[in-house]
């Protein structure tokens, strides 16, 4: 049975999947995770809900974002946009909801989009998520060069494992 609270605003934290977060690990090599707890970073440099990953600085680094989900979404959408911006390379994995605010304003365009075939098993979960997930990729690069012309093109559907 599925839990109630995965068709609630009760659970924001979504615990990575252990092997997905490995296929894209292989590609990027992360070297920050900025919405994390000591059980469930995925790097060896991350940041808790205390040390607020929204204030802190992503300089340079190859970024793994996994924010809560949420009202509180759009912020962390815009922090990786900017940080792209400042140098970092974000990887924003999230739920695909394209018809929201924060979507359009801060990921549309703005980033390399994969969407996720299926749907993912968050944490040590047995059951897949109700919504469906996408991964948007900043990259330095692109982010310099977004000016609200035309959108990014790059847009894949990829299976659940990512390499």
């Amino acid at each position: 049975m599925i839990h109630d609270a995965l068709y609630s605003s009760r659970s924001e934290e979504w615990t990575t999947p252990r092997d997905f977060f490995a296929a894209l690990n292989a590609e990027f090599g992360f070297t920050l995770d900025p919405c994390a707890s000591a059980e469930s970073a995925t790097c060896a440099k991350y940041f808790t809900k205390e040390q607020d990953g929204l204030t802190q600085d992503w300089g340079q680094d190859v970024v793994f974002c996994n924010p809560p989900y949420g009202k509180r979404i759009g912020p962390w959408a815009r922090k990786c946009h900017d940080a792209a911006r400042q140098g970092a390379t974000v990887v924003l994995l999230v739920h695909a909801r394209t018809d929201t605010r924060w979507f359009h304003e801060w990921v549309y365009g703005k980033a390399e989009l994969r969407f996720i075939k299926g749907r993912l098993k968050f944490g040590d979960g047995t059951q897949s998520a109700p919504f469906p997930s996408l991964v948007a990729i900043f990259r330095p690069t692109l982010a310099a060069n977004d000016n609200g012309a035309d959108p990014v093109a790059t847009v894949t559907v990829c299976d659940r494992m990512v390499a």
